[in-house]
């Protein structure tokens, strides 16, 4: 995969180290010379300094056959226009990051559909961090009707118990199970829970403290 990113700051840094790590060809583009001579040095990247809005600049990049191109500047009248000047060269993934929420429908007038927020991401995060401490969230599913999380059996009524005792229920079912040294296993019916055991559970909205009233303490 070809992934194309505009903007070195720490967002696009943080993401091009992890697309590196997970084998993927990148070009990165900023027009501040400094960061681009320190992430050619750090990056097993291509690194173009430049301006991401010019078109010339775009078709150096090879713009056609990359298959994301990702717009993660601070600056949302700069992700904006560059999104818009690389759909004309049919770029199949386009993603933009978008700093003042109140711009997000601007990019969705013109097609831009996968609009991101990390400050928004950040503080959804965090919310989570203070209204469900023992609870790591994975993802959200559809519009939101349900999450996969990760808890950890506490609950000395349910340690022992089979699963099918447990699950599935209206609101919830365990998806997985992990052995101690962390190896996920599909759960079976008549498989015991232990006491500290971390399973991952998929749970309708609204039913998150039911859920957790059932499987900890």
């Amino acid at each position: 995969m070809y992934v194309i990113i505009m903007g070195l700051g720490r967002v696009g840094l943080s993401l091009a180290n992890l697309l590196i790590d997970d084998g993927y060809d990148l070009t990165l583009i900023d027009d501040n010379e400094s960061l681009c001579n320190e992430a050619a040095a750090e990056l097993d990247a291509l690194v173009i300094c430049g301006n991401g809005t010019n078109s010339k600049l775009l078709e150096e990049t090879n713009i056609e056959d990359a298959d994301f191109f990702i717009a993660t500047t601070g600056n949302d009248e700069a992700n904006l226009l560059s999104c818009i000047l690389v759909r004309k060269y049919n770029v199949p993934n386009i993603i933009a990051r978008v700093s003042n929420p109140d711009h997000e429908e601007a990019f969705k007038e013109v097609g831009i559909d996968n609009v991101i927020s990390p400050e928004i991401t950040a503080a959804g995060f965090l919310e989570k961090l203070v209204t469900r401490p023992n609870v790591a969230d994975l993802i959200s599913l559809g519009e939101g009707d349900a999450e996969i999380l990760d808890m950890t059996i506490t609950n000395d009524k349910i340690v022992g118990k089979r699963i099918k005792e447990i699950s599935p229920t209206k609101d919830f079912i365990i998806i997985a199970t992990y052995q101690p040294d962390g190896k996920l296993v599909i759960p079976q019916p008549d498989n015991t829970l232990a006491r500290g055991e971390k399973v991952s559970v998929l749970v309708k909205r609204g039913s998150f403290s039911k859920v957790s009233k059932k499987l900890e303490k």
